[in-house]
């Protein structure tokens, strides 16, 4: 059943979540996501092994793509398909049961405040148990994209995030097969060059045991990223101030977090 939409005024986000061969998760995490949410939006992409089916009972849009369209063309989808409905903000996490839903009220207070940013939900919490070549790749991401973004990512891979409404009327970014994790990547540089930055909120860093292996291949997927900062850095003369900026903040957001510690201690 598709739960039917709330009139534009009273529709203040709408949650996307991208699926692929999801059938073991997408319906717990989807009915998980209702509880927090007004309006699931689960885009298909293109999906064998049943997983629309397996949202049959719930009260969730379903848009199901007819070829593999990759994870940016299914967020883009999903995305339009909110704002068409007048969403002022777009939520995203992955149907793989990585993100815990019931987070969301944490990141949504932290967008609420701040309406016009990004809210990244960063995977600290349990960070430790993270494959060790998905860490590595991670922190790879996060440095090269934090540089051309021009500030410090914790978690610049992560999935969980709010979009405001008003960037993603305004940003262009490619999507497509070949550009599925690419895009989560470059729309935080294509925000940052509009002057729209990116906060991030701790959340758990979900691993269930049985899960099915990760879609996010570590060296060709970080490859394509990097080849993709890579160009976007060359575009501006390698901008050094990105790279200043980056490492600087860090630094800040380091030693606030020491007097953090030491204030706790005393």
């Amino acid at each position: 059943m598709t739960k039917l939409p709330l009139a534009a005024s009273e529709l203040r986000h709408a949650v996307v979540i991208p699926a692929y061969n999801e059938v073991a998760t997408i319906a717990d995490v989807a009915a998980r996501a209702l509880r927090q949410a007004d309006l699931v939006i689960v885009v298909d992409d293109g999906s064998a092994d049943g997983t629309s089916g397996a949202l049959a009972r719930l009260p969730v849009v379903v848009l199901r793509n007819q070829r593999n369209l990759g994870k940016g063309g299914s967020l883009w989808r999903g995305m339009r398909y909110a704002l068409e409905l007048g969403a002022t903000g777009v939520v995203t996490l992955d149907g793989d049961g990585q993100h815990a839903p019931e987070d969301l009220p944490r990141i949504l207070r932290a967008w609420h405040a701040r309406p016009d940013e990004i809210v990244i939900g960063a995977r600290i919490e349990g960070r430790a148990a993270a494959p060790r070549g998905r860490a590595f790749a991670n922190r790879c991401a996060n440095f090269w994209i934090g540089w051309a973004c021009g500030q410090p990512l914790q978690d610049s891979q992560s999935g969980f995030r709010v979009y405001p409404a008003s960037l993603l009327r305004r940003v262009a970014v490619k999507h497509g097969p070949a550009r599925g994790f690419v895009f989560e990547s470059e729309i935080l540089i294509a925000a940052a060059r509009l002057g729209v930055r990116a906060r991030s909120v701790a959340v758990a860093a979900i691993y269930p045991s049985g899960a099915r292996p990760s879609y996010f291949r570590p060296v060709l997927d970080i490859a394509r990223i990097t080849r993709m900062v890579a160009w976007q850095l060359l575009r501006r003369g390698l901008y050094p101030m990105g790279l200043y900026r980056s490492l600087a903040r860090e630094r800040r957001a380091g030693a606030a977090g020491q007097r953090d510690g030491l204030n706790a201690r005393g």
